[in-house]
Order: C-alpha cells, then structure tokens, then sequence
C-alpha cells in the first residue's frame, strides 16, 4: 500500500517539473515538499510561506526549521489579507479571500522564479469537507495538488510522512489565526494578535500543571470567547483548572462570557 502510494506521489510531483509549494509548515505541504525534494532535481523546488498576521510566530519558525531540515530554499511571501474587505468581514467565506490573496502572491512568485506550478498540500480528505471555500480559489487560480491527485488521504499522508523519517509526521492541525474568529465577526489585527496571545497563555497555564494539550484553540465568538481542548486535556483540566483559564484570558483582554470545552475536528461529508 505504502510503495503504491509513494510511486503515484513522486510521479505526480515529477511530471510537474518544476514546483513552488505553498508551504505551512504543517504535515501536508511539508509532504509535498518532500516528494518535491526526492522527485525533481535541485534548484526545482522552492518553498514559499505567506507571511501575514494571521500566521502565528511559532509556526514560521516551525517551517523555517522544516524547510532547512530538507535544504530547500524558503521564500517568505508578504501578504495583505486585511486589506481585501471580503477576508475582513468574515462573512463566511473567509478562506476564499485568503487562498485568493495568498496563491496569488505565490503564483506570482512562482513565475518571477521561473518555477512552472505552484502546489499546496491539499489531499483527498479535504474534497470531502463540508465547507472549503478555500479549494474553489485554488482551483480558479489552477492550483495542483500532487496528493489529492495521488489518491492521498490524510492517514496516508501521515503514513508515509513517517516512513520519510518527517519530524511533522504527527503535528496536529494548525490553522491560521483567523479560524478562530467566528464568522460575522470582523478580522483585524488586534483579534488576531488577541488570539496568539490568549493561546500562548492558555498553554503556558496548562504545562504548569502538567498538562499539554495536542489540540487548542481561542475562539474569540460574537459574544464572548471559548476555549477548545482536546479530550484528554479538557478532562485533565477539570472545572478548577477551567475557570482559571477564563479568569486569566478575560485579564488579557478576552471581553464576554468565556467557557472551556472539547475540541472537535471538522467533518467530513459522508464517503461517495
């Protein structure tokens, strides 16, 4: 199974000849980098992070480390999401707007650079989500995906980021900043920064108690804010530990009724 899908892999991305990844630093694209790596010959592959106040600080660094990890070039691409009125409302189809402004900026990288596709870590899963307005962007801008095109769904992805000795092979998903606003509430780089801040001390919080959560999230929500743990740290938390968190959070400027709850990962429409 595993050969299978990394031969479909590797033809994929070979055949393209040349590529800039719309890199994360997240399992996906980081699997498209490294198939990009081992299919297409040095000076083919570039690596390309929008940089924005959307992306957590932790997370360029992250894929700085990764990028380096596979000696791949990576371009640090400024963009300015907050200045498209569609992104800021947030009125529900967010990620259009973002996967417009940021591919864009790739693609026009990509061609300054004489790189002949840009390519993003979408893969089979996604196309099953209940809401991606994202994909539609990147398939106006014609985008490729070499693991939705491979047949790749996300524990394949996962597999064989393993097998490649990858270290985000395990890495939980991290969306950018702005998924935690919910929709109808306006993006601004005050709720952004509020966000990364709120997390970065809801995990400070959490690891002076042991505890270190897999899945966390600051939703900031019409009224008030929310807090999302995955199971095993929601349940380690407990109410105590629960309603410090709120505590420190409305301290840090989290206006509202604040609540901790169990984090729950999309879904996905049922199997064709």
């Amino acid at each position: 199974m595993r050969a299978g899908i990394e031969d479909r892999l590797l033809a994929g991305v070979r055949a393209l000849g040349s590529v800039a990844v719309a890199f994360s630093g997240g399992v996906d694209s980081a699997l498209v980098l490294a198939a990009a790596v081992r299919a297409l010959p040095a000076g083919r592959v570039l690596a390309a992070i929008a940089d924005s106040p959307s992306l957590a600080r932790a997370e360029l660094v992250a894929a700085r480390e990764i990028a380096a990890g596979l000696a791949v070039e990576l371009a640090e691409v400024p963009v300015a999401e907050l200045a498209v009125p569609g992104y800021r409302d947030n009125a529900g189809d967010r990620c259009y707007f973002c996967k417009q402004t940021v591919l864009t900026a790739i693609g026009e990288l990509a061609h300054r650079r004489g790189f002949a596709h840009v390519a993003t870590g979408t893969h089979a899963d996604d196309h099953r989500a209940l809401h991606r307005p994202g994909l539609r962007a990147a398939r106006e801008l014609q985008v490729v995906e070499p693991l939705a095109a491979a047949g790749l769904g996300k524990s394949d992805v996962r597999a064989l980021a393993a097998a490649w000795s990858l270290p985000v092979a395990d890495k939980p998903s991290a969306p950018c900043l702005a998924s935690r606003i919910s929709a109808g509430v306006p993006v601004s780089i005050g709720r952004l920064g509020l966000v990364e801040r709120a997390e970065i001390a809801v995990r400070a919080r959490l690891a002076e108690a042991g505890i270190r959560p897999r899945d966390l999230r600051v939703r900031l929500l019409g009224e008030g804010f929310r807090v999302e743990l995955d199971a095993p740290a929601h349940a380690a938390a407990g109410a105590g530990l629960a309603a410090a968190l709120v505590a420190e959070l409305g301290a840090l400027g989290l206006s509202g009724p604040g609540t901790v709850s169990r984090y729950h990962a999309p879904a996905l429409t049922p199997p064709l």
